[in-house]
């Protein structure tokens, strides 16, 4: 290859500097505006003939052909009011009918904590056009659902279950021993909500005609409670928060029988110091899959449960010597006998095929790559589809694969990744597709891959992008403390690599998550990141040891020692970086938010020869304060595992932090709660440490509201401007 000039080289590089002159720069009022906000599809619901699909738009449901996209409204929000006399109608949220006849519209929803809501339901005849609320109580519901004839739905209120029959309005109350506090009927009680990710606690049988629904009894859990600010005599938040080594509720498994109303109890065994994370219908109306795990989550028995007498069989148990992870991946095969489920017991996360039995037909995917996301079987074509990591870590692509193994094939392409919403007949999907520098663009496709028509193009936003200095990740591996890590760098806009530059790390670094991905990135946050490259700043994240998406044993390897593999990654990573001609050494920080402020929070203690500067959001300072489910798995009870409490805890560390540290917390925060902020100013007082805090009334772990988000990063950018 012929070579190339110096002078070349120097006059590219004043073409390229004179590019991002003319571009416009990011300012701070770009993180709120929405400027940079892409559109989406929302609400999409697949419809019953395979030939439409419906969206939410505007407070309107709307049908839409799946070939040529004709839209059909179904209801319009503008033409009908609440209860009340409030116009437009707001639709949050809609389900249909078996028969597709009636909209279950959810409106007036009232959040509680992270996914669980109160809400009011209307029921909209969309032949006759006529809206009735759902129930003639004057309070709201939660969780309702239609039956799978549609002619009946289910809600929880005041921690019990109801039915009512949509054909008489008849209300029928299941439960009636539900009390704040002390017990729950068909809802998830507080570390069930968070940590296993559900709210909604009660399931329809096949059949329509049972309800199987978990009961939490709280009355041994202690107390938490936070002071609502605000008032002369403030007031106080109470709620059942069981902290690590502490007590949890008591859970039982309940069948009520809409026929003759009775509720029959499952038999999930005599210990009660365990967990149910799970509880799904098989095909058989009779039968319910129950998966039951050990209080340190490395044990997993899948119970079949007799619903008619509340008797269950030991079916399958998984064992770990670390934890195992708690997933949706149980589906029941059509042909009643066989059953797919997800496992990393071969070292990566893989499908497996087991008969009812429990006994395992075949392992269906394999390889060094974990599968994400199984989307679902196609009982018809004996073929199953799913999401995996095959193509990269930082990638996401859907796959398919007949069940016996053969005839895989990649669906979707192009480097970056995939969001997939698959249609129930499995016969076309919609890709929601970006990678680190191209917002999202949704399409419609065949299941084969071949796509019908463009959903959205967010052209505008992509052309905006063009306009001002919005600045590319570059992704970089980093061999450091024995591994291969991966991370991104974003240089300043006019980036000359003879110059000096400050750097500012961002971390989360928790079990089994990423913020390394070729993935377009839009919100508050990221914008963030691109303000600072804006403002002169290298902008850094690595996903350090015990991240995802490379399989159990790079994951697993934190177990019982949290934040201190991770620790030691952040801070060779800084080293690497302190190296690099174009990186002032005197001006690195870094930057977290929740595990990531913990994160910060060690990095700074541990690596203040590096560090100057670090800023901690709503951060664990000690794996006592947190709870039961996400603390023990990781790192057993304190009880059993008093040093890696210890060593991996930034309140043992305050008095070596040095440096510019700004400690951030919300006193409404239900998740990290305020105390671990408290805690840690008191230990820093102590040991003498000059830092800075500020707190925020009220304000939940997400720290919004009003006008908080722009205050608090107004407030992160003069600290980063002044001390960095």
């Amino acid at each position: 290859m012929k070579k190339l000039s110096l002078s070349f080289f120097i006059v590219l590089m004043l073409m390229v500097s004179a590019v991002a002159q003319n571009t416009k720069p990011i300012e701070f009022e770009h993180l709120f505006d929405g400027t940079f906000s892409p559109q989406t599809v929302q609400n999409v619901r697949w419809m019953n003939d395979g030939q439409f699909y419906s969206a939410t738009s505007n407070n309107r449901v709307i049908k839409y052909d799946i070939i040529d996209g004709t839209e059909t409204v179904l209801f319009d929000g503008s033409e009908y009011s609440l209860s009340n006399g409030e116009s437009p109608f707001p639709v949050q949220g809609y389900q249909f009918s078996a028969d597709e006849s009636k909209l279950l519209l959810k409106t007036e929803v009232e959040q509680i904590w992270r996914r669980s809501t109160r809400e009011n339901y209307y029921v909209y005849d969309i032949e006759t056009g006529t809206l009735t609320k759902l129930t003639a109580s004057n309070e709201k519901q939660q969780y309702a659902e239609l039956s799978p004839q549609g002619d009946k739905a289910a809600f929880v209120r005041n921690n019990n279950l109801f039915w009512v029959d949509l054909n008489t309005g008849e209300e029928v109350q299941i439960t009636n021993d539900g009390e704040f506090n002390k017990i729950i009927n068909g809802a998830a009680d507080w570390v069930y909500e968070e940590e296993f990710g559900f709210a909604k606690a009660w399931f329809w049988s096949p059949d329509g005609d049972r309800i199987a629904f978990y009961r939490f009894n709280e009355e041994r859990v202690k107390v938490f409670f936070m002071t609502d600010w605000g008032s002369l005599y403030p007031d106080q938040v109470r709620f059942k928060y069981p902290k690590a080594g502490e007590q949890n509720s008591l859970v039982t498994i309940h069948v009520y029988d809409l026929n003759n109303g009775e509720t029959k109890t499952m038999d999930i065994g005599e210990e009660t110091d365990q967990y149910i994370p799970r509880i799904n219908w098989t095909r058989d109306n009779d039968l319910l899959a129950i998966r039951r795990m050990n209080r340190l989550q490395n044990k997993q028995d899948l119970l079949f449960a007799n619903v008619e007498t509340g008797e269950t069989d030991l079916i399958l148990t998984e064992e770990s010597d670390t934890w195992l992870d708690v997933h949706d991946d149980l589906y029941f095969l059509e042909n009643g006998v066989q059953f797919i489920t997800t496992s990393d017991r071969d070292g990566y996360n893989h499908i497996y095929l087991y008969g009812m039995d429990g006994e395992l037909v075949r392992q269906v995917t394999s390889g060094e790559w974990d599968v994400t996301n199984f989307v679902g079987h196609d009982d018809r074509n004996y073929r199953l589809y799913y999401v995996s990591a095959e193509s990269s870590p930082l990638e996401r692509n859907l796959y398919s694969v007949r069940v016996d193994g053969r005839r895989k094939s990649m669906l979707t392409n192009g480097e970056g990744w995939h969001n997939i919403n698959m249609s129930r007949d499995f016969k076309y999907f919609i890709d929601t597709y970006s990678d680190h520098n191209k917002p999202p663009r949704i399409s419609l496709h065949r299941q084969d891959g071949r796509e019908i028509r463009l959903l959205e193009s967010n052209d505008t936003l992509a052309n905006r992008l063009n306009e001002y200095s919005y600045l590319e990740k570059e992704f970089i591996t980093v061999e450091v403390n024995g591994t291969t890590l991966n991370a991104y760098m974003i240089k300043p806009v006019n980036f000359d690599s003879t110059q000096s530059y400050p750097v500012l790390m961002y971390v989360y670094g928790g079990p089994g998550s990423q913020t390394v991905t070729k993935s377009f990135e839009s919100g508050i946050r990221p914008m963030w990141h691109q303000y600072l490259a804006n403002q002169g700043y290298i902008v850094v994240s690595v996903d350090n040891r015990g991240t995802g998406a490379r399989g159990r044993d790079f994951k697993k390897q934190t177990y019982k020692i949290l934040g201190q593999y991770e620790t030691e990654d952040q801070i060779a990573v800084a080293n690497y970086l302190s190296d690099l001609p174009y990186v002032d050494e005197n001006r690195i920080g870094i930057w977290g938010w929740s595990y990531g402020g913990y994160m910060s929070s060690l990095s700074l203690a541990e690596g203040s020869d590096v560090f100057t500067t670090a800023i901690a959001v709503a951060p664990v300072t000690d794996w006592r304060f947190y709870d039961t489910i996400y603390t023990e798995r990781f790192m057993q009870t304190p009880q059993m595992n008093p040093e890696g409490y210890n060593n991996g805890s930034p309140l043992e560390k305050a008095g070596q932090i040095e440096g510019n540290y700004l400690l951030i917390h919300g006193t409404g925060d239900d998740n990290v709660h305020f105390q671990n902020t408290v805690e840690m100013i008191d230990a820093m007082v102590e040991e003498d440490v000059d830092f800075e805090t500020m707190i925020y009334p009220n304000r939940n772990h997400g720290i919004y509201g009003g006008n908080t988000s722009r205050h608090l990063y107004r407030l992160m950018s003069d600290f980063i401007l002044e001390h960095l």
